[in-house]
């Protein structure tokens, strides 16, 4: 969940910004492109996608410049994780040609002292990100830490084939909310039989 390369903080590296904006993740001929499978996976529109690989990309800069540990957001790490399986990619052109320096993913032994550690890290990640950028993240890629790690890690992967995801905040809408869902339920078995 966090990395850092051992190296002190530089100043500003256009020349790693650069190569970090024009670089593309995975083959651009392949059928499925690295962007389309990452909206496939995370069921996120092509646009929160592009976004996402955009703040991953800022995520790598940091990692490289900050001077100290990182820790990505989940979104952000949802990226390095698919990223991570282009291994060839990753590890061939991404770490030495565009960032010039190995970028090892280091996960979580777990625990409440690790929670203390990455919990600070995150912070520290957000202090570090607009002293690069001159900006906050956008909180929609970037949540808080009380949703980074008390909430996120609660996230399941499942497969919309074996299961029906139904939205909370329909409950919290009182009959409107349970009259559409009892809409969306007639309608998904309409469908199903």
């Amino acid at each position: 969940m966090s990395v850092g390369a051992n190296h002190p903080k530089p100043a500003m590296s256009s020349e790693l910004w650069e190569r970090l904006e024009a670089y593309t993740i995975g083959p651009e001929d392949a059928s499925l492109s690295f962007a389309a499978r990452l909206t496939r996976e995370n069921r996120w529109s092509p646009g929160f996608t592009e976004r996402v690989i955009g703040e991953y990309k800022r995520f790598c800069y940091l990692a490289c410049t900050a001077g100290h540990e990182v820790t990505p957001s989940d979104a952000v790490d949802q990226v390095w994780h698919l990223h991570l399986t282009y291994s060839r990619d990753y590890w061939g052109q991404f770490c030495p040609q565009v960032l010039g320096t190995q970028l090892h993913h280091g996960p979580t032994a777990g625990g409440q002292v690790e929670r203390g550690r990455y919990y600070d890290q995150y912070a520290q990640t957000f202090r570090s990100y607009e002293d690069a950028f001159g900006e906050p993240p956008p909180s929609d890629i970037w949540p808080g830490a009380g949703r980074r790690f008390g909430v996120d890690p609660r996230g399941l992967r499942v497969n919309p084939n074996d299961v029906m995801i139904l939205d909370k905040r329909l409950a919290l809408l009182g009959a409107a909310g349970w009259i559409a869902l009892g809409i969306v339920i007639a309608v998904m078995i309409g469908v199903i039989f």
